[in-house]
This record gives structure tokens, sequence and C-alpha cells, in this order.
């Protein structure tokens, strides 16, 4: 079942979306290989702090965030990756690590990676590590508005 305030959410906008279960999949990476879909398409939230503030950098799945582009983004003289404990809590809907994108929603700012842009669709962990949600670039855009940056860099 997706995360009750992402349906919710999505529906009160009238967003279009579809909802996908498969095995478990903890990795954005092995959500892609489930779901039989390109790692580009789907959309990994990654919790950065930087200057006492916690972001979600949406990335495909595979790419890391640059963590000098990110403290850039926030202001910040640096930034680091969240610890768990910092962001599951606001997250009370969702498994740990299976976040949905929708960062703003649970009071969290959010930036798109440009990468995720040149996608038709977003495929992403819908609250739990077993069921997946997608729906059309466009839409996400219009009722998230996330700032749009150049965070991401590939794996490796």
């Amino acid at each position: 079942m997706p995360a009750e305030r992402v349906r919710e959410f999505l529906e009160r906008h009238g967003v279009e979306y579809e909802v996908h279960t498969h095995d478990r999949a903890v990795t954005a990476q092995a959500v892609a290989a489930a779901e039989h879909e390109s790692g580009w398409h789907v959309a990994k939230p990654v919790f950065v702090e930087g200057a006492g503030r916690l972001a979600m950098f949406v990335v495909p799945a595979p790419m890391l965030v640059d963590l000098e582009r990110a403290a850039n983004v926030l202001g910040a003289p640096e930034a680091r990756l969240a610890d768990e404990a910092v962001f599951s809590a606001r997250f009370p809907d969702c498994e740990t690590g299976a976040e949905p994108p929708f960062g703003e929603l649970y009071g969290v700012p959010t930036y798109v990676d440009e990468r995720l842009l040149t996608e038709q669709r977003l495929v992403f962990s819908g609250g739990s590590h077993t069921t997946t949600m997608t729906v059309g670039l466009g839409d996400y855009l219009r009722v998230v508005e996330p700032e749009r940056v150049a965070v991401g860099v590939p794996e490796g």
C-alpha cells in the first residue's frame, strides 16, 4: 500500500498515478530491477544536512549527490548525508529508506536533479520496500514544485 499522505495528495491534485508491488527491494537500483525499469526513470530521494537544515535531493537511481554542490545549493559551508534517525521520524507513514520524493509534503525542502527532467515519467518508492508509484514528470513538477538543481554525479 502506498504512503497514505502521498496518495491523498496526488488524488487531491488530480494526478493520475500507478501503484505496483514487487519483492522487497531496498536500494533504488534494486527497485528499478524489480520493476523492470531503467534506473534513470527511478527517482531516489537523498537526505542531506547543511547549515543546520535538512533537505531532500532527488536524483536518478544510478547517481549520487555531490555534497559540495548540495552545500552550494543550501548556502552552507558544507553538507553531509543525514542519518536515518534525523529524517525517518518526519515520514511516519513510510518505511525508513522507502520515502517518496515528496519532501515538502513532510516539511522537508525538495530539490530535483536536472537529469531527471529528461524523463517522461518517474517511478519511486511509495513508502514501503515492496511498493512503487509512477507519475508523469509534468504532474510531479506541477504539484511538488521542487527547485531544479545540478547535484547528481554518476556512481563509481
